[in-house]
């Protein structure tokens, strides 16, 4: 799918977060720049946050908790190795009641659990990302076929 604008951007963060429920494991793949914490910021929104949204790129893990939600937002960036994330009481997030949203997730490989749904984001042309889902589990699924249902409150074609 392809997406226009930082705006569409975090729409598309929007409807992921209406269709997550609590538990989802989500990867956000993409350069340095390709909109994976505009994704994170319309999630959030869609939540109740009105705050900054910056990427955990230091701190690697942040927090937040909105009604019957936990959320927590890695950037993996800067792990130096994955066993890191064992050190850091990593797989203490990773439960039913909790949605994480993990950049760079290749970095902890090993370490993290397997991925309800990995979201691919790539360098289109100026102004565009091109989108690619990869359901890996049923609930992945779900979130895949919510996703596609709404595709047209985001994606480029109806920005016109």
């Amino acid at each position: 799918m392809l997406i226009e604008g930082e705006d569409n951007m975090v729409r598309f963060g929007v409807e992921l977060a209406n269709a997550c429920e609590n538990g989802e494991i989500i990867y956000l793949h993409g350069q340095l720049g390709a909109g994976k914490t505009t994704l994170v910021r319309g999630f959030l929104q869609a939540l109740g946050h009105d705050g900054a949204v910056k990427s955990p790129t230091y701190t690697l893990v942040e927090h937040y908790r909105y009604n019957d939600k936990t959320i927590y937002h890695f950037d993996l960036y800067r792990l130096g190795d994955p066993e890191e994330l064992e050190y850091m009481g990593g797989r203490d997030y990773f439960h039913r009641h909790a949605t994480c949203l993990i950049e760079w997730a290749e970095k902890g490989h090993g370490y993290l659990p397997r991925p309800d749904l990995e979201i691919s984001i790539r360098y289109y042309d100026p102004g565009h990302r091109l989108i690619n889902l990869q359901p890996g589990t049923p609930r992945g699924r779900r979130l895949y076929e919510h996703i596609q249902e709404k595709a047209g409150l985001y994606s480029a074609s109806s920005s016109g």
